[in-house]
């Protein structure tokens, strides 16, 4: 009823589909497994806390929701590891986090900008990041709807610092 040239034809269209889809296939699972083995590079914390500080409860949970991990440590007395940090007394406040790389990240500073200090490349006298004291509406201290402009400070290893950021409103920490 067909010719055999009309059935070769047909056979080959069909070989050809055939081959077509299953590539197709192939290619969107295979990139389908790139990227879901592709996944942002946790970040992990040291943080060293006081054991009945609540404000550090809540700038952790702050870190946690935004992606990073954190190993506590709760001392009652933790200055001379801040010391042994290069973190000056006037930087100072309730709680300080050490990265992997070793940078510190002392008070309350936003996910926001840790993860935007950990994406850049810094000097080898850059030690981390510092909120000094508990300003009200940071991270962990907030107060109803009060807010505290504050700045962020950029530590370095010489006991100086750079400002890093000035936040004016609760909304720019996030």
């Amino acid at each position: 009823m067909y010719s055999n040239k009309f059935t070769l034809k047909f056979v080959a269209i069909l070989a050809l589909v055939f081959v077509i889809a299953s590539c197709s296939d192939k290619t969107t699972a295979e990139n389908s497994a790139k990227t879901s083995s592709v996944q942002p590079e946790t970040i992990h914390f040291d943080v060293y806390k006081s054991p009945t500080c609540g404000c550090c409860e809540k700038w952790l949970n702050h870190l946690h929701d935004s992606g990073f991990e954190s190993k506590i440590h709760n001392f009652e007395d933790f200055s001379g590891l801040k010391a042994e940090q290069g973190i000056a007394p006037r930087y100072r406040s309730c709680h300080t986090a050490i990265s992997q790389n070793g940078y510190v990240f002392e008070g309350h500073v936003p996910a926001k900008y840790i993860q935007q200090f950990l994406a850049e490349k810094h000097a080898n006298n850059i030690i981390g990041l510092s909120v000094p004291a508990m300003p009200v509406g940071t991270p962990g201290m907030e107060v109803d709807d009060k807010f505290q402009p504050y700045r962020i400070l950029l530590l370095k290893a010489d006991g100086s610092y750079e400002i890093y950021a000035s936040i004016q409103s609760y909304q720019e920490q996030f």
